[in-house]
């Protein structure tokens, strides 16, 4: 008691003290960012008084206060901050930013809205989460991140194309990809590798994902319509750095990690395994109870005796058992990822500057592929003068890809050696170098030679530039001006050795092209923001675009090089080849915009889009395609006052978009000019043409909330949305009389639609302590309504012709359509299918068994993500976890290394898997008998090779540590980051069966290509 009374007279005689000697002082200071830069405008006000200050540009203000006074340091975007006045006159202050009110502005390409303006379905991603993610190409990050927005890795070769899609599929023929626009101007983003049969380049690739400012995902028409025809597949916004006015700021980040294949589960058979199956093999066809009559052979004498009769090469019988592993040979194990970026920024009151070198190189995880960039970025912008605003950005970027040979059977394929090559083989010669000139047993290529001597490059430079100048004519109308300008040239070149693979019995070859994309773009247009009383206000945008795209192509082969060394075409000697093409194409269009709120509860937003195309006939060229929406920001209602309501919005669109993605001149009649007569030049039809073609159309109905409480500890959204796919692109077939087999028309309708979710959850939320939870999920149900009809009044299938698929009304757009798979036959080791497709009766006739629908198509209809992260002072650790389902996708090369024979076991290799063959009567398994001699139809198409896609993969983990800037400022710097972060760490898949990646392409086959990779990086940025 005594002790408590002695303090409670201390507090007091301290509280006199301070009371006595307070005093009036000029407070002076400096406010700036975490990073340490000047924040301008920051209001400082003097609580309980009216005395305040705002900020300079250096970030320096002075006020009078008194001891004891708190002083408030509030900014748009920043947390706001309270500091008592003590004895002291210079407090100098830095304010981080509010996650919560940096979500409050949405940049949408043409315009950028306040968050309670918008009434489309779009999620913005900040820049700092694409940075963190040690990927090549900054689609990538966006993996889990957004509801609705499927990404899947179609090669895990650094550089590769992502195959993305918004809320399902929405054409049959014509493009569903999304439109890329960067800052404010669409781009194009086709794969520009020089050849279809290697490694595809996505030119995102070119872009450091350290310099992009944020990444929007728009979904629904409202916020897609204003880019017409190219929107109709969602559009991805990528907003580039900008710099900020103040004493130039330096930032240093390097990320150093490697990589291994994230998920390959598919062994192949070893040597000793091969042999035993090679020899019951050669039993069950020649042996005492063979298939193909009874020859003699006995598991003893099989081998022998086969290569006596010719069955089997000679050195079959004197294989030594030594296992070759041509699996482990062809892998890059801990493949290097190496991605360092220095970058500057700063200004004074009338200019800024963001400018930045990077530098990144990135292996395979197979050899013969790796990556490189070096790139470099600057923007610009001046006020020129009170009413006159320029700003320029310059991205140039060269890009290094050594493809591979990947997505077919290429006796190239790397990956084509891990599962095929015969593990007999040895790849080295008695020196101890890759083996050439054939390898003993079977066709494949000596991958070890090849990779070593054959050269295979991408080569991407790119420029990426954009000029705005705006000028206020008056108060709040401005006429903007934005020139934009993509060049795009990609240098291919294929040297193919003069000993082994592809090009050893032409003495080598070389192909080598060129090719020049131009994408420029002008917009100009007139903005008027204005306000009529006191709550109503007015956005109003009118806008001219005009897009030209030109795309210059040159081939050239050649062949017979009489020396080693010699890798160009001047030096071949034989088979001279050339080709060259040149296409383009044109968009103009008029825009109108309008967003008008009432007292910011009532949001009306209204687009309409007059759009030309050259890729349809003069009376199509121009359609007409607009949008409206409506919101209502419930919580700004008075009645909501009190209530645990932060944020209530409720909203509502409807919208009309195009289609254009057909192919070029497909409206023509075309004549093509490479026939010979004679040793004469002539001309043969190629194409009917249609004139009639037009735009694919899509309506979209998106209705859906957004909340808040608890002041915003739990928020979420909730969306629902219905969109119809009406005239579309579709190939019918035409009579023969016309001399062609079909023609493109506008026939047929399908539907996606689902919903949306995302929730987050601050379970803590202190000064030193936080931790949250978030997570968002997507359904999509697709359905072909329509299609056309033939000449005998039957539906039209788009995939009539396919072992794998079918689309039919009623289904999904390419539902799995194949025969059943019944198992294995307990009595004779055969494989059966169910007669009816369905059930009941089995045969073990393949061509007896019915194909049927299997209910399913290739696309997931469900996907989403889950994420936490914990921050304790300095401390953080996260984790991110993407999941999709709900879908099959099909083995389509288990038609090789699944077969039961000779292709198996005379020639290829096969899949360990066969070890659970049949063997005899009562055994239960998923795999018949081994027979050499006999075509069992096990390898062809059937539900036994399609398996249940969903999967769900641990995408990122990371642990790391932020420096108190009192300890960074000690030591010179303003900030320090630590990271150490994982990718793609774990993979559970639904259905054991699937032993290779989930991830797939958009159409749903596994393929022989690089698989993603898991990542394990440390990261360092260093801020002075």
């Amino acid at each position: 008691m005594k002790k408590r009374l002695n303090g409670i007279l201390t507090l007091l005689l301290v509280l006199a003290v301070q009371l006595t000697f307070a005093q009036n002082l000029q407070v002076t200071g400096a406010v700036t960012d975490a990073d340490g830069m000047p924040l301008p405008g920051v209001n400082v006000i003097v609580r309980g008084t009216n005395t305040g200050a705002t900020t300079d540009f250096d970030g320096k203000y002075t006020v009078n206060a008194t001891q004891g006074q708190v002083l408030v340091f509030s900014f748009v975007g920043y947390v706001t901050q309270n500091v008592t006045v003590g004895a002291q006159s210079v407090i100098n202050v830095s304010l981080t930013e509010d996650a919560a009110q940096l979500d409050e502005v949405i940049v949408l390409g043409y315009s950028t809205r306040g968050v309670e303006e918008v009434t489309g379905s779009s999620v913005q991603i900040g820049g700092e989460d694409i940075a963190e993610a040690p990927m090549v190409s900054v689609d990538q990050a966006l993996q889990g991140k957004v509801a609705g927005l499927q990404v899947t890795t179609s090669s895990g070769t650094p550089g590769s194309a992502q195959d993305i899609r918004i809320r399902g599929q929405s054409s049959l023929t014509a493009g569903n990809e999304p439109l890329y626009v960067i800052d404010g101007v669409p781009v194009t983003n086709s794969n520009q590798a020089g050849s279809a049969n290697v490694s595809s380049l996505n030119p995102l690739a070119a872009i450091n994902s350290q310099d992009i400012a944020s990444i929007t995902v728009l979904k629904d028409a409202s916020a897609t319509a204003a880019y017409g025809a190219r929107g109709s597949n969602g559009v991805i916004v990528v907003t580039t750095k900008r710099g900020r006015s103040g004493d130039t700021q330096f930032n240093f980040t390097s990320q150093v990690g490697i990589q291994n294949d994230a998920y390959n589960k598919r062994d192949v058979l070893t040597g000793a395994q091969r042999l035993e199956l090679l020899g019951e093999a050669l039993v069950n066809s020649y042996g005492a109870n063979g298939t193909s009559g009874n020859f003699g052979f006995t598991p003893e004498n099989a081998i022998p005796l086969a290569v006596q009769f010719g069955v089997l090469p000679q050195g079959t019988q004197n294989y030594d058992g030594t296992d070759y592993d041509w699996s482990g040979l062809i892998k890059n194990e801990d493949a290097l990822l190496q991605n360092y970026t220095f970058s500057a920024t700063g200004g004074d009151e009338l200019s800024s500057f963001y400018a930045s070198v990077g530098y990144n190189k990135t292996e395979a995880t197979v050899i013969g592929a790796a990556f490189e960039r070096l790139n470099g970025a600057f923007n610009f912008s001046r006020k020129m003068r009170e009413n006159m605003n320029f700003s320029t950005s310059l991205n140039v970027s060269n890009t290094i890809q050594n493809p591979i040979l990947e997505q077919g059977s290429f006796f190239s394929n790397p990956f084509i050696t891990r599962y095929l090559m015969n593990p007999f083989n040895n790849p080295f010669d008695e020196e101890g170098n890759p083996r050439r000139g054939g390898l003993q047993f079977g066709s494949l290529h000596n991958t070890l030679y090849v990779t070593e001597n054959n050269i295979a490059r991408n080569m991407l430079t790119r420029a990426l530039s954009n000029t705005r100048f705006d000028w206020e004519f008056f108060e709040n109308l401005t006429f903007r001006n934005t020139f934009s300008l993509d060049w795009q040239v990609t240098d291919y070149k294929n040297y193919q050795n003069r000993y082994e693979g592809d090009s050893r019995f032409v003495n080598g070859s070389i192909a080598a092209s060129d090719n020049k994309a131009l994408n420029l773009v002008y917009q100009g247009g007139l903005n008027y923001n204005f306000k009529v009383g006191q709550d109503h206000n007015f956005d109003v945008t009118g806008l001219f675009e005009y897009q030209k795209n030109q795309n210059q192509y040159l081939f050239g082969y050649g062949n017979n090089f009489p020396a080693d060394g010699l890798t160009n075409i001047a030096s071949a000697s034989a088979e001279f080849d050339a080709f060259s093409s040149f296409t383009d194409w044109y968009n103009v269009s008029y825009l109108g915009l309008l967003n008008y709120n009432f007292a910011g509860k009532y949001v009306l937003d209204a687009t309409i889009r007059r759009e030309g195309s050259s890729r349809f006939g003069p009376g199509n060229r121009f359609g007409t395609f607009g949008s409206v929406g409506t919101a209502w920001n419930v919580h700004r209602e008075d009645f909501m006052r009190g209530s645990v309501f932060n944020t209530l919005r409720l909203r509502a669109s409807y919208g009309v978009t195009g289609n254009n993605a057909v192919g070029l001149n497909a409206y023509q009649a075309l004549l093509g000019y490479g026939a010979d007569y004679s040793n004469n030049g002539g001309a043969t039809p190629t194409q009917f043409g249609n004139a009639d073609l037009t735009w694919e159309k899509g309506e979209t109905f998106d209705v859906g909330f957004t909340f808040g409480v608890f002041e915003n500890r739990l928020t979420g959204s909730f969306a629902y949305y219905n969109r119809r796919t009406y005239d579309l692109l579709q190939s019918v077939p035409l009579s023969r009389t016309t001399g062609f087999a079909n023609q493109d028309q506008n026939l047929g309708e399908m539907t996606n639609k689902g919903i949306e979710a995302e929730l987050a959850f601050d379970v803590v939320r202190t000064t030193d302590f936080s931790w949250n939870i978030s997570g968002n999920v997507a359904t999509v149900d697709n359905e072909v309504t329509v299609l056309a009809v033939g000449a005998d009044g039957n539906d039209i299938d788009p995939l009539a012709g396919s072992v794998y698929k079918t689309t039919r009304v009623g289904l999904p757009a390419g539902t799995w359509f194949m025969r059943t798979w019944a198992g294995v036959d307990t009595q004779t080791g055969l494989p059966t299918w169910f007669v009816n497709g369905r059930d009941g009766e089995v045969t073990s006739n393949y061509n007896a068994a019915e194909r049927v629908e299997q209910g399913v198509g290739a696309l997931p209809t469900y996907s989403g993500g889950l994420g936490t992260r914990l921050q304790f002072r300095g401390f953080f650790a996260e984790a991110d976890v993407y999941f999709q389902g709900g879908h099959k996708i099909y083995e389509q090369f288990a038609q090789f290394y699944l077969r039961t024979n000779n292709f198996t076991l005379g020639t290829y290799n096969g899949a360990a898997e066969l070890m659970d063959r049949w063997q005899q009567p009562g055994d239960v398994t998923n795999v018949p008998a081994v027979n050499y001699a006999r075509n069992d139809n096990f390898f062809n198409t059937s539900t036994r090779h399609l398996y249940d896609g969903d999967f769900v993969r641990l995408r990122n983990v990371a642990v790391g540590y932020n420096l108190p800037s009192t300890f960074a400022q000690s030591i010179g710097i303003s900030g320090l980051t630590l990271t150490l972060r994982g990718t793609n760490l774990a993979t559970w898949v639904k259905d054991d069966g699937l032993l290779l990646d989930p991830e797939t392409q958009a159409i749903g086959y596994t393929t022989l290509t690089t698989p993603p990779v898991e990542t394990y990086t440390l990261g360092i940025n260093v801020k002075f």
